[in-house]
């Protein structure tokens, strides 16, 4: 279908494609990896033909039509979803207004689609999806995606998801959302230093090659360099050497000191260090019963939860559910219309806003991180901002470079550098991975798993709650809910109860329909299955019963925190409320671990 032929282009310093070649045949799905700035996009702009190579040139099969979802949504963009669909037609099916009447309408079904409803009023994620549309509607052989999913809910991953998987035509795709790189490419492109690597594989098996590639070149690259040395130290020999030594020997030396100078070196990794702050009290937040609306829309109602020191909660719900609402109401900044939030003590907070708004884009990335000053305070030492900066990728032109010109994977970047500079116990997060590359978020993961304080997540990130968070806080069709585990338990359990309501209904002759228990804190639990005489686990709940003496843990390490303060002789000069709520909150945990232990002796006994 296509093929690059030799393809090099550069802006400034290293070429971003340096002499690549590669072909793509009919109906494969490639993913298209590499770091920040590695020229993915460039990549896509020059085969839809908006970008002309330096030298090379791409060939396409006859008749080939190609068309691209660009990353951002154009701000400028107005009018009814079917003009902004229609505007994708064809070129030869112009003329015929019936037939591309006919292809818009088709389109808009197959997308679910309004078409009458007005374009600037809709979420990020329709917005993404009628964009889609006005791609498709033109019925591509070749459709090239840029961060398909970046500002998308989970809910609109997953249709996008499904609709990829279904449709016939080739994909090549730029993401760094592994989940839907995992379950979409077949291969894997990556652009590393200017070269294009063909995997041939899919994602997992792609991160394996990977690191033996690297490993290898790391072995190969440290005996280059240790020949070229002995040879360094030969040439510089007495003049009895020089007298007698080979011109091919001499002539091989220079040959090697020239591949030596060409060998671009691997991108560092930024690093991310956390800085913690000093311990806050046992208890972060405690809602009660809490409700809050805007106008008339209910945005959250009658929820109760307790967020205690070392909890990682994830916050799950579609765009618009109120999950930024929830947060502040957690931490204070806003009042509930109905019920009670009691935040801890000596709480210290590093928030990650998702719009970037504690960015100035008029200063530069220096200004911005270190407040004018040139130095700052990490740990118990001080360090210059340039250094700092080069931690997190950033060259000191790139560090004294105005925000409104860096990418967005930069900016994040930029955002993580400023909010690593303050000691904190509890970290607020929301939507931190969009535009990161996975290897930021790798090592983002691994300081957010690391930390001791206190963690609330709001991201769409499957890979990343899954790796991060020990519970999550779902907006679902009845209201705010509370799992235990990441986003697949989250599934998990969504599939067990809605398979147990389908049993009882069954088993129900006619009978009211029974509802899943629910205990105060507005977590839905499973009652543990029924065993019969030969009943094997299923595969869902082999995995439910690995995850239980985590939950145990868990639970046993809050009672016995509660235990703990309620040991010391000071804890009953507390307020009468205080002691009561507390005593409640202890009962209920205790129910909670006893419902644990008999689920998980239930499964056990089956296994």
């Amino acid at each position: 279908m296509l093929t690059l032929e030799n393809l090099s282009i550069r802006f400034r310093g290293p070429a971003l494609l340096d002499d690549v070649s590669a072909v793509i045949e009919p109906g494969q799905r490639i993913g298209l990896l590499g770091r920040n700035g590695a020229g993915k996009t460039t990549l896509l702009k020059m085969i839809s033909g908006d970008v002309e190579p330096d030298s090379g040139r791409i060939v396409m099969a006859p008749g080939t039509r190609v068309a691209r979802l660009v990353q951002e949504v154009p701000a400028d963009l107005h009018g009814s979803v079917r003009e902004i669909v229609a505007g994708g037609v064809a070129d030869e099916h112009a003329e015929s207004p019936w037939q591309a009447e006919h292809q818009v309408e088709t389109t808009l079904s197959r997308m679910e689609l309004d078409g009458e409803a007005a374009f600037e009023t809709l979420s990020s994620g329709l917005k993404r999806r009628v964009l889609l549309a006005g791609a498709l509607v033109a019925d591509p052989q070749l459709l090239l995606l840029d961060e398909p999913t970046n500002h998308l809910d989970i809910d609109s991953i997953l249709w996008l998801e499904g609709f990829l998987s279904r449709w016939t035509g080739t994909l090549l795709f730029i993401t760094h959302d592994r989940s839907f790189l995992q379950k979409l490419a077949s291969r894997i492109w990556e652009i590393d230093r200017g070269r294009l690597f063909d995997w041939s594989c899919d994602y997992q098996t792609f991160l394996r090659r990977k690191e033996d590639a690297l490993a290898a070149e790391e072995k190969e690259n440290a005996l280059f360099d240790k020949k070229l040395a002995q040879e360094e130290v030969w040439i510089r020999q007495g003049i009895k050497a020089r007298r007698t030594r080979n011109e091919g020997r001499v002539r091989a030396l220079k040959q090697m000191r020239e591949q030596r100078q060409a060998r671009r070196k691997t991108e560092g990794t930024a690093k991310l260090q956390v800085q913690e702050g000093s311990r806050s009290g046992a208890l972060v937040a405690e809602l009660k019963n809490v409700s809050f609306a805007r106008g008339d829309n209910q945005i959250i109602h009658d929820f109760s939860t307790t967020i205690m020191r070392g909890d990682k909660v994830g916050i799950i719900g579609r765009n618009g559910a109120g999950k930024t609402t929830l947060l502040r109401l957690m931490l204070g900044g806003l009042e509930p219309d109905e019920g009670s939030i009691r935040l801890g003590t000596n709480l210290e907070i590093a928030y990650f806003d998702q719009l970037r708004g504690q960015l100035d884009d008029d200063k530069s990335v220096q200004d911005n991180v270190a407040e004018g000053s040139d130095r700052v305070q990490i740990g118990g030492t001080t360090k210059h901002i340039i250094g700092y900066l080069q931690d997190f990728l950033f060259t000191p032109e790139r560090a004294r470079t105005p925000v409104r010109f860096l990418s967005g994977g930069e900016r994040n970047r930029v955002l993580l550098a400023k909010l690593m500079t303050r000691p904190a116990n509890v970290i607020v997060l929301d939507e931190p991975t969009n535009d990161l590359d996975s290897e930021t978020l790798d090592l983002l993961e691994e300081q957010l798993v690391n930390f001791s304080g206190t963690l609330l997540l709001v991201s769409h990130d499957r890979t990343f709650l899954n790796n991060v968070v020990t519970s999550t806080i779902v907006f679902e069709p009845d209201g705010l809910n509370e799992y235990v585990g990441g986003y697949d338990a989250w599934r998990e359990s969504v599939e067990r109860r809605q398979a147990t309501e389908s049993r009882e209904e069954k088993s129900s002759s006619g009978g009211k329909k029974a509802k899943s228990p629910v205990d105060d804190s507005g977590s839905k639990t499973t009652p543990p299955a029924k065993s019969a005489a030969g009943d094997r686990l299923s595969f869902k709940e082999q995995k439910e019963l690995k995850a239980l003496p985590g939950r145990i843990e868990t639970l046993e390490a809050k009672i016995a925190e509660l235990h703990e303060a309620m040991a010391d002789p000071d804890y009953y000069r507390r307020d009468g409320a205080a002691i009561a709520s507390d005593r409640q909150q202890l009962e209920q945990l205790e129910q909670d671990l006893t419902a644990a232990f008999e689920q998980w002796e239930a499964l056990e006994a089956r296994a």
